[in-house]
């Protein structure tokens, strides 16, 4: 058997994953056990191949689909056969399988396999689901010698408080998995895991009781008096990790014995840190544990940041070929594309969207906070002061709102889409607007203080220092005003400046659509050199060690001196580059076109690894506390470890 062959999907109760013998019976295309035989076809759509999974009340089959002709699209196809002789008992299995299918139909996250149809045959119910190509966590320790590497299990643990979060955090009631065991989690070809079986899953409603269900051993003690609420889950996630960490199969041992059999004691090499979190998630009384997986999640982060685990964590440290397998910390869909720039502010990552509304997600957790609609696509990113939020958006108006509640406090009107950031300085915003003014509005009050007529759309960021606006217009123009509108110089390009300047030490450093990136006096405007790229930019630069960062329509990330305009080196990527670089620790931070998010290391060029979203790049990374949050064209905002 390969190494990733064992693609089981989704388990009913009991399941285990097995060889099964070929089937015996060709004329009616079932074996002697019942099950399908390969090359059933199940309403003239899925072509059985083979069993991946066998159970009491049926068999995971994997299987083609045929509506996809050119293309091998396989599924995998989740079977329960009702037997039951009793008609109240079999509707009850019916209605339990159909919740399953309901569940997954609503949930869409990385470790959650996608749902793609559901029928009935006879007395046989089916669910057909995406197929996960790898093993799952029992089988991965029943196939490896001696104790799993700790900083494994840390990867996979913060993977699964990942998942388990997304469902604690389900609208409109929470989701408890109630049944996390090593077998109910599948590892792909990219380490990255995926939550199984949600036949037992259920909303959570408070003061709500039950059947005792689950799988003993791994279910906390309220569990088997027909209570379950989140903190089930960080019991049952705890005693996965003690059994991966340990080996020690909890089924096998006294029901909640667990401190009888200390980690440590078990695997020396287990850090202090990584026993405490998990001891604390194993308590026995339910106020004595995390009072969430998110406070279970960031005592495990704090253990690996401690013992230096995290930055050994395979995916974090993946060849490029292997860098696919970087998990986010959490990601959250939005309606449309997220073209621009997240906001991190108090413990909130704020974040516009072309479906008019700027959203508020929780930093930690990326749960939903609350979203206010404009009236436009929104791509500037946020400007904050004093609890507000200020920003521009295609509907024409600058929107001032407050942080806590997304409640509006004013708007300012302006003649044009606002596709430019706000600065704030003085108790002023200072933003452009495709109406060819930039605006300085007070924003206490929402009223003008004054507007500088340009000529031509403004879609630069205004950089604001020493009591200077410094700006692009869609003209060609550079522009330094003082805080009174009053101008010092300007400097023409060619083309357009859609970029943002930055100013340090005296000079601007700005980019434009002639493919210049261009150094200028910040006093004068005079020309101190200009470096040419292959094609146009976009792209806000940012400066470091006398390194300038860019990039082009060319596909190449540039670190330029910012002494001689000499080239120090280039990375390519697999298209343009219009999403601007930041600059952490030792890192550059840079989106592409071609999906991806590059970590650089900026003195050399070098890939520490990239992350691929499913469509382009286009705002700056923010990144606060060692996470990277980016948005993409693909709906999603990420969050990633740095």
């Amino acid at each position: 058997m390969s190494y990733y062959s064992l693609g089981l999907i989704l388990k009913v109760k009991g399941m285990v994953t097995q060889q099964v013998p070929p089937p015996t019976n060709s004329n009616d295309r079932r074996t002697d056990a019942g099950q399908l035989q390969s090359g059933k076809n199940l309403v003239n759509r899925y072509v059985i191949q083979e069993v991946i999974g066998v159970g009491g009340m049926g068999s995971v089959y994997r299987a083609r689909d045929l509506h996809f002709p050119n293309v091998v699209k396989l599924v995998a196809i989740k079977e329960m056969i009702n037997q039951a002789p009793d008609p109240l008992v079999r509707q009850t299995i019916v209605q339990n399988f159909e919740r399953e299918a309901n569940i997954l139909a609503t949930l869409s996250h990385p470790s959650i396999p996608r749902i793609y149809d559901y029928f009935t045959l006879d007395n046989r119910s089916y669910l057909v689901l995406e197929f996960i190509n790898g093993r799952d966590l029992e089988v991965f320790l029943s196939q490896t010698e001696g104790f799993l590497g700790e900083e494994h299990v840390l990867d996979w643990a913060i993977q699964l408080c990942d998942v388990l979060v997304f469902l604690h955090n389900h609208k409109p009631d929470p989701i408890v998995f109630r049944d996390m065991k090593p077998s109910n989690v599948m590892v792909n070809q990219y380490n990255h895991i995926v939550l199984v079986d949600f036949g037992i899953a259920k909303p959570f409603q408070t003061g709500q009781r039950g059947t005792m269900i689950g799988t003993e051993g791994y279910s906390p003690p309220e569990q088997y008096r027909g209570e379950a609420n989140v903190q089930a889950d960080v019991y049952a996630l705890g005693a996965t990790l003690h059994h991966l960490l340990t080996r020690r199969d909890p089924r096998l041992e006294p029901p909640f014995s667990f401190a009888e059999r200390p980690i440590r004691k078990i695997n020396p090499g287990v850090s202090v840190e990584m026993e405490a979190a998990i001891n604390t998630a194993l308590q026995y009384n339910v106020e004595d544990r995390f009072k969430s997986v998110e406070e279970f999640k960031q005592a495990l982060i704090a253990a690996g940041q401690k013992t230096g685990l995290l930055n050994r964590i395979p995916s974090r440290v993946a060849s490029p070929n292997q860098a696919q397998g970087i998990k986010p910390v959490w990601a959250f869909q939005c309606e449309d594309e997220v073209r621009g720039t997240p906001l991190v502010y108090n413990g909130m990552v704020y974040a516009g969207c072309y479906d008019n509304n700027l959203y508020a997600v929780n930093a930690a957790s990326g749960a939903f906070q609350w979203k206010y609609a404009s009236e436009g696509g929104i791509v500037s990113r946020p400007a904050v002061a004093d609890e507000m939020l200020f920003f521009g958006s295609e509907d024409k108006r600058v929107h001032a709102i407050s942080a806590r509640q997304g409640k509006l406090a004013w708007l300012y009107y302006t003649e044009g889409p606002i596709r430019s950031s706000g600065r704030i300085a003085d108790g002023h915003l200072f933003i452009g607007s495709d109406d060819h003014l930039l605006h300085a509005i007070n924003i206490n009050t929402g009223r003008k203080a004054w507007l500088f007529d340009t000529g031509d759309e403004i879609r630069s960021t205004p950089f604001l220092i020493n009591e200077m606006v410094y700006f692009g217009t869609e003209g060609g123009e550079v522009l330094c005003l003082d805080f009174r509108g009053t101008v010092k110089w300007r400097f023409k390009a060619k083309r357009a400046i859609t970029s943002s300047p930055w100013v340090q030490d005296n000079v601007v450093y700005v980019s434009s659509m002639d493919g210049f990136l261009y150094a200028l006096d910040a006093k004068s405007g005079w020309m101190l050199w200009r470096f040419r790229m292959e094609k146009p930019s976009i792209v806000s630069s940012c400066v470091a060690d006398m390194l300038v960062f860019t990039g082009s329509a060319d596909g190449h990330i540039y670190a330029v001196d910012s002494r001689n305009s000499k080239e120090i080196w280039r990375f390519k990527t697999n298209h343009q580059v219009n999403g601007s670089p930041v600059i952490y620790k030792d890192a550059l931070y840079i989106g592409s076109i071609d999906n991806f998010l590059y970590c650089l290391e900026y003195r050399t060029g070098r890939l520490r690894w990239k992350f691929e979203t499913k469509g382009p790049i286009t705002g700056t990374p923010t990144v606060y506390d060692d996470i990277v949050y980016v948005g993409s064209t693909d709906h999603f905002i990420y969050a990633l470890l740095a």
